[in-house]
């Protein structure tokens, strides 16, 4: 038994049982007969039951399902500055974070089809309470954060998880994939929570936060979808959080989330690899030691670089131009373009509803202002 069993994904020698275990569930036929639909159930069914390990599930049926995805749904993925990095190598990629589901998936992919090594990633345990996507997601080697914890337990539990990312990075030399903050960015600022850094560092022993994080081998991560296929599922919860009030979850609404992020239309989808964070961190040691705010640093630097490296769609200079009635950004566009995105907005919202309308064009426009801010700051 290891203190880990209870968050670790599977182990290679329980790969096989577990794939055996689901083999024949109906979202797992679901799953293939997408991935696959020139191909006879038994077949795939008999090639599942042949995999050994998570390199194999995932290079052999995952990654299929990734490409399918963006052949169905979008309008293509491109790649910046993984160039830079190198493929033995384990980095700790800490990324915005808009789509449950292909937020790590789309990584996973582009570092197995470059070589690198793949991520182990952090997901919220609320999001597979179901055996099936328990299942599947420690099949694709995601470890679990566990979420809704009293306090006293919350606490060991980010240590327990601090120590389990620390001993993937330096002693299994696997890279880790984990979100910027907890739970998705909503209003399209993306921006790193201290206390996401503040569990990094219980393994740091000791050391100051940023020779910690220069050991840690950071990149940060920017992810840019030119449609975001669950924007208007984000919406209940941003009005409720302009009106003060409580949002409370629907039942299934996490799964209807899942779902609608992998098979609504993303359009064109772009991730950039920043450069590993090194130099930043050695003139942040000699600034000050004071520990909260080596960390606050560390999340700037971090937040400048996924800002200024997220790539900016037309859609997101429309909502900009629309949100405060300007024509700025008019050349970076086409009338149709504005014109397909006028006809989204009427479709997904009441756009005499100002708190809706406001809302859903902020969510694309706030990359536009965030990166301004960036800009301005240099």
């Amino acid at each position: 038994m290891s203190k880990f069993d209870d968050i670790r994904p599977f182990d290679d020698s329980e790969v096989n049982e577990a794939v055996q275990s689901i083999v024949r569930h109906p979202m797992m036929k679901a799953l293939m007969n997408f991935t696959f639909p020139e191909t006879d159930e038994n077949i795939w069914a008999e090639n599942l039951k042949k995999t050994e390990s998570i390199g194999d599930f995932q290079k052999n049926f995952i990654s299929h399902t990734i490409h399918k995805i963006l052949e169905t749904s979008s309008q293509g993925l491109t790649t910046s500055g993984f160039e830079n990095l190198d493929k033995n190598t384990a980095y700790l990629f800490v990324s915005n974070h808009r789509d449950i589901v292909l937020d790590t998936s789309l990584l996973n992919l582009v570092l197995l089809e470059k070589g690198f090594i793949m991520t182990s990633s952090a997901i919220g345990d609320n999001l597979v309470k179901q055996t099936f996507l328990h299942v599947l997601a420690k099949l694709n080697r995601n470890f679990l954060v566990q979420r809704g914890l009293p306090l006293r337990e919350q606490l060991k539990s980010s240590q327990l998880m601090s120590e389990y990312i620390y001993q993937l990075l330096k002693t299994e030399n696997r890279s880790v994939w984990i979100a910027q903050r907890e739970g998705r960015t909503k209003d399209g600022n993306d921006a790193t929570q201290q206390g996401v850094l503040k569990m990094l560092a219980m393994a740091s022993d000791h050391v100051s936060p940023s020779a910690f994080f220069k050991d840690l081998k950071i990149v940060p991560l920017s992810i840019s979808y030119e449609y975001d296929p669950t924007d208007v599922l984000k919406m209940p919860q941003l009005v409720a959080k302009q009106k003060d009030e409580v949002y409370v979850k629907s039942k299934d609404e996490d799964f209807t989330t899942m779902m609608s992020g992998v098979l609504g239309q993303k359009k064109r989808i772009h991730l950039h690899a920043g450069n590993v964070l090194c130099a930043e961190l050695d003139d942040l040691e000699s600034k000050s030691d004071n520990k909260n705010k080596q960390l606050q640093e560390i999340a700037q630097i971090i937040d400048q670089s996924i800002i200024q490296n997220y790539q900016l769609w037309p859609t997101n200079f429309i909502a900009y131009d629309l949100l405060y009635d300007t024509h700025q950004y008019s050349e970076n566009y086409t009338e149709k373009e504005k014109q397909l995105f006028e006809r989204r907005l009427e479709m997904r919202i009441d756009i005499d509803d100002e708190i809706l309308r406001k809302g859903f064009l902020a969510m694309y426009a706030n990359p536009v202002a965030n990166k301004i801010k960036y800009t301005v700051n240099q």
